[in-house]
């Protein structure tokens, strides 16, 4: 006897979140539990103020889930930045992470209108300039 299963969509990605939710709070937890000085280390190993990392932490991983859809908008490869450009690349993700205007770029993104508007709200909008300036894209 074969049981058929049905599928809910809007149940399945509720329950994805929730779990993506706990996911996210335990590493949270996990970040809080580490000793002052080896958070201390850990943030210099990676590059950036103790502060900055406990807010990227906080923020998850798809706060900058936004940056490679805009380079990819304007014509920079992302992959190639992440080659060539590394460092770079890291601070763009930290800006993008920590950004005020994640609803005006979001919007824009799903509107197709990014690639006018970001200059007015972007923080990587000076870097990202240099960037296609080097790469030659208009």
């Amino acid at each position: 006897m074969t049981t058929e299963m049905k599928s809910y969509p809007v149940v399945d990605t509720v329950i994805d979140m929730f779990c993506a939710w706990v996911t996210h709070a335990r590493q949270v937890a996990e970040v809080c539990k580490l000793d002052p000085a080896e958070f201390e280390h850990i943030a210099r190993d990676v590059g950036v103020a103790s502060g900055d990392l406990e807010t990227l932490v906080r923020k998850g991983i798809h706060a900058a889930d936004e940056l490679p859809k805009l380079l990819d908008l304007l014509g920079l490869d992302h992959k190639r930045l992440e080659r060539s450009q590394p460092l770079a690349l890291r601070d763009m993700e930290c800006v993008c992470a920590m950004c005020c205007h994640k609803r005006d770029c979001d919007r824009d993104l799903a509107a197709g209108t990014a690639a006018q508007r970001y200059k007015a709200y972007c923080g990587n909008a000076p870097l990202i300039g240099v960037l296609m300036q080097k790469q030659n894209v208009h």
